[in-house]
């Protein structure tokens, strides 16, 4: 029997750390939902002490979930456990991950401690989680940069004081695969008690190296790899959980172990945490990208035709690809519209909810002849946003644009329950609209992104707007889908200008992240 390799998912955690990710509550229970259904491990669903909002959407996390472990993020802090503690305590199966800095410069620059200081937080906080569940990961905040024998010395002590899992965080990216996989191996060997704990990794992909340095661990004894949909995470992102257990499954000729991930389960995973986060997958990105299983070249194409394995090492199939779709159209009915959405992980909590989805489903099919899955995504992830928080409700756009005329738009807005109507010139069709918005919800934000993608082939295809709005340090993404991109973009707009409505903070300065 191949070991078992643990995959501990950290997208709603470091993941949301990516500026303009921030989840809500509810976003943050669909994603959890998808990543049961993919079988990871763990699920780190935040870091409680946060916010108010982070602990309520850690808890919620907490309730819904029933096969997978359910882990809070804590400083080495009595009131990060704590709070920790309290918003796990409904799961079926809990962790809490505590952490501290042990790199000399955070020590000294950061944290103001002495190494023996240092040694005695994380054991006192490891002994107070050990309070709230018997399930206590510890991490040394920048490992990558300390040095291998006071990582020893924590090491030991942390696991006497009830540490279940150690992790080796990379956490500025700083490791070479070669390099980190030795300290992973030393590290092993050289801590007295480690076979009493599972030794796990957490790699930041500033060089690019995060899967590399994750996959070069594996291969020195550790038995956990932390990582993220789709590389999601600050600055750079973490290591890609779909590179990670494809690289495993497809290389058991390498690795002693395996996953227990459902990988048919990864590219829908991919799509619901881009269209919520609203950071498009690159085409050409690993896995999930729209090119990875393409071929355009001649010999390729030749070589495909004669035999799949001669240029693919992976079946498309097997990550959640499909060359035989379902394809439903305007005549569909709800049976076959309700199976192919339960087809795509996503479930409606109420009958309303399936009646409002396949309201919209209808209006998409006058539009368009054939809807196509990607379609299908972008109406339920946008049915998911509208219903978060409808501050602000598009009622009417009318664009007047022609050559050689200046751009006019005419939009009217429910805005808090009152209809309010407006119009501007602008640049475009686009930069008219996005301004008549703007005049009406007087959010006096900063755009910092506008990016167009179209879900699927054909001048009809509906086109996929994301927009990044700034405000007073805060940084939201807004998403909207439609046939018509203008629509499209009104409707990405006043998604964002929703969230940064929203009162709630998800985020405070931490003083360090694994």
């Amino acid at each position: 029997m191949k070991d078992k390799l643990i995959i501990f998912d950290t997208t709603l955690r470091d993941g949301e750390q990516s500026p303009g990710a921030s989840m809500t509550r509810e976003e943050k229970v669909r994603i959890a939902k998808a990543l049961e259904r993919l079988k990871v491990d763990v699920i780190e669903a935040g870091f409680p002490a946060a916010s108010p909002g982070d602990f309520e959407a850690v808890q919620a996390v907490a309730r819904i979930i029933k096969d997978s472990t359910v882990c809070g993020l804590a400083r080495a802090l009595d009131q990060d456990i704590d709070r920790a503690g309290a918003a796990l305590k409904d799961a079926n199966r809990t962790r809490i991950h505590t952490f501290i800095a042990t790199s000399p410069i955070h020590m000294q620059m950061k944290l103001h401690m002495q190494p023996d200081e240092v040694i005695a937080h994380a054991v006192r906080a490891v002994k107070r989680a050990t309070q709230y569940t018997d399930d206590v990961e510890f991490s040394p905040e920048d490992a990558g940069r300390s040095d291998e024998d006071f990582l020893c010395r924590i090491l030991e002590a942390v696991i006497n004081a009830g540490a279940t899992t150690v992790n080796i965080p990379d956490t500025v990216g700083y490791s070479i695969p070669q390099q980190f996989g030795a300290t992973i191996a030393n590290l092993i060997k050289r801590v007295p008690n480690s076979d009493k704990a599972v030794f796990s990794v957490h790699c930041h992909n500033d060089l690019g190296l995060a899967v590399a340095n994750s996959l070069s661990a594996v291969m020195n004894g550790a038995r956990q790899i932390e990582c993220t949909i789709n590389g999601l995470g600050e600055r750079a992102g973490n290591a890609s959980l779909e590179e990670v257990v494809m690289g495993v499954r497809t290389r058991k000729d390498v690795f002693s172990c395996q996953t227990g991930v459902d990988t048919r389960e990864i590219l829908n995973c991919s799509k619901l945490v881009s269209s919520i986060t609203g950071f498009p997958v690159q085409p050409n990105k690993a896995i999930v990208g729209a090119n990875a299983f393409a071929h355009e070249a001649g010999i390729h194409q030749d070589g495909i035709l004669k035999s799949r394995e001669t240029y693919e090492i992976m079946r498309a199939e097997d990550v959640g690809w499909s060359a035989n779709r379902m394809v439903i159209g305007k005549h569909s009915g709800r049976n076959a519209f309700k199976s192919r959405i339960n087809g795509l992980g996503f479930e409606f909590s109420s009958e309303k909810d399936l009646n409002e989805a396949f309201s919209r489903f209808k209006q998409l099919a006058d539009k368009k002849h054939e809807i196509f899955d990607e379609d299908l995504q972008a109406l339920i992830s946008e049915a998911g946003f509208e219903a978060e928080d409808e501050y602000v409700k598009l009622i009417y756009l009318k664009v007047n644009s022609e050559t050689g005329e200046i751009p006019n738009a005419a939009v009217t807005l429910r805005v808090d329950n009152k209809e309010v109507m407006g119009s501007s010139d602008g640049g475009g069709a686009v930069d008219a609209s996005l301004k008549a918005i703007e005049k009406l919800v007087m959010t006096k934000a900063t755009l910092e992104l506008y990016s167009v993608n179209n879900i699927t082939n054909g001048t009809d295809s509906q086109g996929e707007v994301t927009v990044r709005l700034e405000k007073d340090g805060r940084i939201v993404n807004g998403l909207g889908a439609d046939t018509d991109i203008v629509i499209a973009s009104a409707k990405a707009y006043i998604n964002a200008v929703n969230k940064l409505h929203s009162c709630v903070q998800r985020r405070h300065p931490q003083q360090g992240n694994v």
